[in-house]
C-alpha cells in the first residue's frame, strides 16, 4: 500500500544572541567584536572565501581599526603601501600629487591597496578565531521580527535549509541590501547615478619609488578612472561613468571598455603593452543609494547594506568597518541594558549619516572646473589642504578639528565657481543631464570574458 507523501520536516531553529548576515569587512568586523564580548554570534556568508570583490583601495584610517582587531600584520603582508593620490586632468598640463602625511594628523601616513578576496578572508577568519560561528555558502532568504528578536531562514549551497532564532540581527549583506529590500526603505540617490566598468591588467606602468602603490584618478569626458596597483604586479583599472554613456554601448563589453580607456591619453599611455588578466571585464550599475533608516529595535544595517556612494575617495571599506565598531555598541546596549539602547541608536544613526554626507559633498562636485582646479593646485591657507587630506585619509569620526578648515575650503570652492561662472554653470547643467536614469544596468553586475 502506497504511503502518502510527506514533506521533509523543517529544521529546528538554532538559538544565538546575534546573527550577522554577510561576511565582508562590515559583517566580519562586527562578528569579531561581538564574539569578543562573550556573545553567541553566527556569521553567514553567501559565497565561499576567498571570493572576488571590488573596492581594493583602503584609507589610512583603516589602520587603527586593523590594530584594534589584531590583523594589521596580516594586512601588511598582502597589501601594497599607498602613500597618497595622483590626480590627472585633461584640462591641465601637469599632474597633481598629494600625500596622506600632509593631513592634519600625521600619525596615519599611509594605507594599502589590497585584493579584496584576501582582505575579506583575513577578516572573516579573524571573526571565527574570535569565537563567532561562521558558515559559508549560506544565503539568508527571510527574516521575521518580533519584540524579542527574529526568526531567520537560510538556504545552503546544497539546497538544504537552516533556521536560527536570534536576539539581534546585523545586516551586513552589502549591495544585496537584505533588510532594506524587505522593508522597502532603499532609495537611489537621484543626485548621483553612475555605473562602473573594471578589469585587472598585468604590465601596467606604475609610478616610481615610494609612489608606486599610489592610486591615480584620471578624469575624462564621461566620468573618471581609477588606477590601483596591487602587490602581485596586477593593476586594477575601472571607469565610473554616467549612465547615458554605458547605455550607449553597442558592442561587446570588453571592446567598449578598451575604447573607453582610449579616451584618456594619460591612462592609455600607462597601459601600453599591458594585458587584460583572463580577458575579464566587469560592469555594475546604479552605484549610489541610501536607506531611510539604519537601525531598529532588533537590527542594524552596516556598510553597503545601508548606503553606497561613488568610490572616487576609496571610502567604502573604512565606512563599513567603522559602522561595525559603532554598531557593536548598539548591540551591547540593546542586549545588556535596554534603557541605554535608544541613545546608542541615535549616536549610531548620526555616525552613519556623517560618513556619506562628508564624502558626498566632494563627490557631487568632482567634475566641476572649480573643484578640479583646487585638486590640481592644492594650497594650504588656514590649513585647508590638511583638512581635505584628513578627509581623504578617512579621519572624519575622531577629534581632529578639521571642521572650520573644511568650511573654508568649501567657501574657496564656491568663490571659484562664481568666478568661473559660465564653465561651472555648464558643468552643473551637464551633470543634471548626465545623471538621468536611462536604464543602464538596473543594479545588476555583468561579467564578460574572452
Amino acid at each position: 500500500m502506497n504511503q502518502p507523501h510527506q514533506a521533509p520536516a523543517r529544521p529546528a531553529a538554532e538559538a544565538c544572541d546575534v546573527l550577522v548576515v554577510g561576511g565582508g569587512p562590515a559583517g566580519s568586523t562586527a562578528a569579531a567584536l561581538l564574539a569578543r564580548q562573550g556573545r553567541d554570534v553566527v556569521l553567514l556568508e553567501k559565497a565561499h572565501h576567498p571570493r572576488f570583490h571590488i573596492g581594493e583601495s583602503l584609507l589610512p584610517a583603516n589602520g587603527p581599526l586593523f590594530d584594534r582587531l589584531g590583523v594589521r600584520d596580516a594586512v601588511e603582508r598582502i597589501g601594497m603601501p599607498k602613500w597618497g593620490v595622483e590626480f590627472v586632468s585633461p584640462q591641465h598640463a601637469h599632474r597633481s600629487y598629494v600625500e596622506f602625511a600632509e593631513a592634519w594628523d600625521k600619525s596615519m601616513p599611509y594605507a594599502w591597496q589590497v585584493r579584496r578576496s584576501e582582505l575579506d578572508e583575513i577578516l572573516f577568519r579573524n571573526a571565527a578565531s574570535s569565537g563567532a560561528r561562521t558558515l559559508e555558502g549560506c544565503r539568508v532568504r527571510d527574516v521575521r521580527f518580533d519584540a524579542d528578536g527574529a526568526d531567520v531562514r537560510a538556504v545552503l549551497d546544497d539546497g538544504s535549509e537552516r533556521r536560527w532564532r536570534a536576539k539581534f540581527i546585523v545586516d551586513a549583506s552589502g549591495r544585496d541590501t537584505l533588510l532594506a529590500n524587505q522593508f522597502g526603505t532603499k532609495r537611489k540617490n537621484p543626485r548621483h547615478d553612475s555605473a562602473a566598468l573594471f578589469g585587472h591588467f598585468r604590465g601596467a606602468r606604475r609610478l616610481e619609488g615610494k609612489r608606486e602603490g599610489n592610486i591615480t584618478i584620471f578624469w575624462f569626458e564621461h566620468g573618471w578612472f581609477w588606477f590601483i596597483p596591487l602587490a602581485d604586479g596586477v593593476t586594477s583599472i575601472g571607469a565610473v561613468c554616467w549612465p547615458y554613456y554605458l547605455k550607449s554601448r553597442a558592442k561587446p563589453l570588453r571592446e567598449f571598455f578598451m575604447d573607453t580607456i582610449a579616451m584618456s591619453p594619460g591612462l592609455s599611455e600607462r597601459l601600453q603593452g599591458a594585458e587584460l588578466v583572463d580577458g575579464l571585464v566587469h560592469a555594475t550599475g546604479n552605484y549610489s543609494y541610501a536607506n531611510t533608516e539604519c537601525a531598529g529595535a532588533r537590527y542594524l544595517l552596516l556598510g553597503d547594506a545601508y548606503a553606497f556612494i561613488d568610490p572616487v575617495f576609496s571610502s567604502g571599506v573604512h565606512l563599513a568597518m567603522n559602522s561595525a565598531f559603532e554598531g557593536a555598541e548598539v548591540v551591547a546596549a540593546t542586549l545588556d541594558d535596554p534603557a541605554r539602547a535608544p541613545a546608542a541608536r541615535r549616536r549610531f544613526e548620526a555616525v552613519m549619516a556623517k560618513g556619506p554626507r562628508e564624502f558626498t559633498w566632494f563627490i557631487l562636485r568632482m567634475n566641476n572646473p572649480a573643484m578640479r582646479g583646487l585638486f590640481m593646485a592644492p594650497a594650504n591657507p588656514l590649513r585647508v589642504k590638511e583638512a581635505v587630506m584628513s578627509l581623504l585619509a578617512g579621519d572624519i569620526f575622531g577629534r581632529t578639528p578639521i571642521g572650520p578648515s573644511l568650511a573654508m575650503f568649501k567657501a574657496i570652492y564656491y568663490a571659484g565657481a562664481l568666478f568661473s561662472g559660465r564653465r561651472s554653470w555648464a558643468a552643473w547643467r551637464a551633470r543634471r543631464r548626465n545623471i538621468r536614469d536611462v536604464g543602464a544596468l538596473a543594479g545588476e553586475t555583468v561579467v564578460e570574458g574572452p
